[in-house]
């Protein structure tokens, strides 16, 4: 089953519909995630989507686990398919990105709920440094 096809199926048994403003919006994470707000209405505008529908699209989409919200380097918003769960290194000088499996901070995951006694139901973490080579290149 394709992906977009996955998250219709999500929709409908959560009781929603797939709609032409969602599928455009998904359409458009699909090729190139991690894109922001403005850069997905930018791609999904020609089909004479206002920028408020795309700004409540998104919120929709993310309150359902369909799209994840994260920090880009640049330190806005950004989106992506929620499809695996990964986490962020962002260089602050360069802005290189580096993805990090989720099962690496499983660990990190289940001390801070025995600490705190807050249950993690999901999150993407963003982690900001410096590059290996924005390190050689800053001494």
């Amino acid at each position: 089953m394709s992906c977009l096809a996955l998250h219709s199926q999500t929709l409908r048994q959560r009781g929603f519909r797939m709609t032409p403003q969602r599928l455009a919006i998904l359409e458009s994470l699909h090729h190139d995630g991690h894109l922001s707000p403005t850069q997905i209405y930018a791609r999904v505008r020609q089909t004479g989507m206002a920028e408020t529908t795309v700004y409540r699209t998104l919120e929709f989409l993310a309150n359902n686990g369909i799209i994840a919200s994260a920090t880009a380097g640049n330190g806005h918003l950004a989106y992506e398919l929620a499809q695996n769960d990964h986490h962020h290194l962002v260089c602050r000088a360069c802005g290189q990105e580096v993805e990090i499996e989720h099962a690496r901070l499983q660990s990190l995951y289940a001390e801070l709920e025995t600490v705190t006694g807050f249950r993690s139901l999901g999150s993407h973490l963003t982690f900001f440094g410096l590059c290996p080579e924005c390190q050689t290149n800053s001494q």
